[in-house]
């Protein structure tokens, strides 16, 4: 509001010193401010001061050119007149419109009792020319549909009301448009019992016209950014890994990253061995020892290890009771079933139902770990080699004699089982799926419970046991093309995808991440593990599972 008060005041300002000019000949310089005073006094109040400037040089050029003034519906005396001691009471009381009273409405800014078109006399203003055939100035016409003009109605006569802000005519700004279509309210207010459709036609037009001449002309809508072309990454995974790569959240972030990953199941083992590797960019088994043999296969230096889990034992409350009064399994936070004590009750094959105090599941059924094949996956490698290592003394298998010594006990392990399928998916789903009937205990990743957990698939009697010893599982990704190597760099520092691995259950190498989502859904996990055994060579374990796939026939 103040600065539309200095405006209209500099405003005012130069229009009196153009006034002083134009009238020079024929009023003195007090006449032409008092004149000036008399029309401005008129406007004071309304809320349409960027308009008052030129509507009081309206009413001042009449006043000084001795004209009557439509715009006020009085009579301005000559110079003389005006010029006298008692000009300015005169005029005020001539500017002062009688209304009938009209309490709900506005006061209009203009009124008169002109029946007319009335034309400013003189030459232009210096804020443009109020002549009707000035493109900025004011013009009054009969016909009432002529767009370019207000057109108001006091006691029955029309009144032209249309201004512009000085300086900027046609091409007003927005405020100007708030401006007119505020005195045009005000009139319309004062005198609406009056108005004829005629009339109430010319003021919508008139609307109109002064909406389309200050509009500002709207900004082109930015055209979208074509969309990144994607590079398909075709791969070979784990089992255990495709639920990470089928998250919507995981493909977005990889998309973002300019990557589609395609990506097809297996067993690990079954990647290095029987898989033809041509028609893939990557390859991502769970194991260090396959990723190698990969590795050589392929003649490829690079590999990247994301994530990794722990192997782990997923069973039931009472299934760990029983196990733990027969001494095979350690009780605490995180339990642990010793493999060594484990390996005696299979090698005696021992029953459920014999051991001691087992009413919770008293099946007449060799004492097993359900496990994967494990001539095609990994999982069941790592049973192996973990098994193999407490087998042989606790001591790494190296050698022939050392191979031909446990092979007997590692083949109990597994053709007592029956049928076993080619991934970690099947036993797991198994698991939780059929309850502790079909599958009382489940070698599987870490990984897979927490993940289970995570996703509200495991009941409150589900539980997690740690062998003591376990391996690692260090899911390895090996390139064999440059989008293959892209997506490695990705899933090992990207911060979004590490923390995305964290909640499909698997440790990164920030442990904060992985102890965030199960310390969310609950999940008693060992934070330390500390009794673990590293596998024996690749060649060793392909050794010890020939001995077991022996066994089979």
């Amino acid at each position: 509001m103040v600065v539309a008060t200095v405006r209209e005041e500099q405003a005012i300002r130069q229009m009196t010193d153009q006034l002083v000019r134009d009238f020079a000949d024929t009023h003195s310089v007090e006449q032409v401010e008092r004149a000036v005073g008399v029309a401005r006094q008129q406007f004071g109040g309304h809320p349409v001061r960027q308009f008052v400037p030129i509507l009081v040089e309206r009413v001042a050029r009449r006043r000084l050119a001795g004209k009557k003034d439509s715009a006020v519906g009085s009579v301005v005396g000559s110079p003389a007149t005006s010029a006298s001691p008692n000009a300015t009471t005169e005029a005020s009381d001539a500017v002062v419109p009688e209304q009938a009273p009209q309490p709900d409405s506005t006061p209009a800014p203009v009124v008169g009792d002109h029946t007319g078109s009335s034309h400013a006399a003189g030459p232009a203003g210096a804020h443009g020319s109020i002549d009707a055939d000035a493109s900025e100035g004011v013009v009054d016409s009969a016909d009432p549909a002529v767009p370019s003009h207000s057109t108001g109605v006091t006691n029955g006569a029309r009144t032209s009301t249309t201004a512009t802000k000085p300086g900027l005519g046609k091409h007003a700004s927005d405020d100007d448009s708030g401006g007119v279509l505020a005195a045009l309210g005000a009139a319309w207010s004062a005198n609406r019992r009056l108005v004829s459709t005629g009339l109430i036609v010319a003021l919508v037009l008139v609307v109109v016209a002064v909406g389309f001449t200050v509009r500002k002309p709207a900004a082109e809508a930015p055209t979208a950014a074509p969309a990144q072309a994607l590079t398909v990454v075709h791969g070979v995974v784990g089992s255990e890994k495709m639920a990470f790569f089928q998250d919507p959240k995981v493909v977005d972030t990889l998309a973002r990253n300019g990557l589609q990953v395609d990506v097809q199941p297996a067993g690990s083992r079954q990647i290095a061995t029987s898989t033809d590797l041509d028609r893939y960019d990557f390859a991502f088994p769970s194991s260090e020892i396959t990723a190698e043999q990969i590795q050589r296969q392929r003649k490829v230096n690079t590999r990247y290890i994301p994530f990794s889990s722990p192997m782990a034992i997923a069973t039931f409350a009472p299934i760990v009771d029983v196990l733990t009064r027969a001494g095979v399994v350690g009780p605490g936070p995180t339990p642990t079933l010793d493999v060594g004590a484990y390996l005696k009750l299979v090698g005696n094959n021992t029953r459920w139902d014999q051991l001691p105090g087992n009413t919770a599941y008293p099946v007449g059924k060799n004492i097993l770990i359900s496990t994967t094949d494990p001539r095609s996956s990994n999982s069941a490698a790592l049973y192996l080699a973990a098994a193999s290592y407490v087998a042989n003394n606790e001591t790494i298998v190296q050698g022939t004699p050392a191979e031909q010594d446990v092979i007997p006990t590692l083949s109990r392990l597994f053709v007592g089982q029956g049928y076993t399928e080619n991934s970690s998916e099947g036993p797991f789903g198994n698991y939780l799926a059929g309850g502790m009937g079909p599958t009382p205990l489940a070698w599987i990743y870490e990984s897979q419970f927490v993940e289970a957990a995570a996703q509200g698939k495991t009941t409150p009697e589900m539980r997690l046991l740690y062998p003591g010893p376990t391996v690692w599982s260090r899911h390895t990704l090996i390139p064999l093309g440059d989008s293959g190597d892209r997506l490695g760099q990705l899933l090992s520092e990207d911060k979004g995808l590490q923390r995305l691995a964290a909640e499909h259950g698997f440790r990164t190498g920030d442990p904060a991440q992985f102890g965030a989502v199960v310390a969310e859904h609950g999940v008693p996990v060992a934070a330390d593990l500390l009794d673990v055994v590293a596998p024996p060579t690749y060649e060793t374990l392909e050794h010890l599972i020939d001995g077991v796939t022996k066994s089979y026939n």
